[in-house]
């Protein structure tokens, strides 16, 4: 496994310039920031996850307004009472996106939510304190609890809350087994506690942030 000196130098040369890579570096929110979001807005973007997976994301987006309409704004606590008569009248719903299992999966995501709400204080503090040299720990936490937060769903939703996460998309997958750190896409305990480690060591040399290091590895797969 090469260092993180390794990783930064071979950046620099394939963007030419301190500046231009870090134009092209993500940056985490602060806890605070994780904190200060509403648990509708958490359940807004768990929903909006789940229906990006496999859709074009644009699309998605475009019909998101009318989403947050039909679900009272994301409140988990009206969400939670839709229940499956509710779920069948959306279906006739043209403005959205009519899959019955993505629909239903909202009102069960909304008591994920409160659950975590009523432990926590807010779904918010659980995202901030989870710690970073821990983060598959975090995916698996969501898969269980989460409906259709599986696969990469559980990273894609950090990543677009803001929560300091790397992602194993083909591109790291395939950095990674340029490294001798898996041979396949991680999905075992100990494969996903592998690729951890390896992150956890670059943070440590470099200080940068897990989302940071994520896209850097992804930049050295040639295409």
């Amino acid at each position: 496994m090469r260092d993180y000196q390794w990783l930064h130098e071979y950046c620099l040369n394939r963007f030419g310039s301190a500046a231009a890579l870090e134009a092209r570096l993500p940056s985490p929110n602060t806890d605070a920031e994780l904190r200060a979001l509403g648990d509708d807005r958490y359940l807004s973007l768990i929903a909006l996850r789940v229906f990006r997976a496999g859709l074009k994301h644009s699309l998605v987006d475009a019909k998101w307004p009318a989403f947050e309409q039909a679900f009272f704004g994301f409140d988990p606590e009206k969400v939670v009472l839709m229940g499956g008569e509710h779920i069948e009248r959306l279906m006739q719903d043209k403005r959205l996106i009519r899959h019955l299992g993505k629909l239903a999966s909202v009102p069960r995501n909304a008591q994920f939510v409160l659950d975590v709400a009523r432990e926590k204080g807010s779904f918010g503090a659980l995202i901030a304190d989870w710690p970073v040299s821990d983060i598959v720990g975090l995916w698996k936490y969501l898969a269980r609890h989460g409906a259709q937060l599986g696969g990469l769903s559980a990273p894609r939703l950090l990543r677009m809350i803001g929560k300091d996460t790397f992602v194993p998309t083909n591109d790291v997958v395939a950095a990674l087994k340029a490294q001798g750190i898996v041979d396949k896409q991680p999905t075992s305990l100990k494969e996903l506690a592998a690729v951890q480690a390896a992150f956890s060591h670059w943070h440590a040399q470099s200080g940068r942030p897990l989302c940071q290091l994520s896209v850097m590895l992804a930049h050295t797969v040639n295409h």
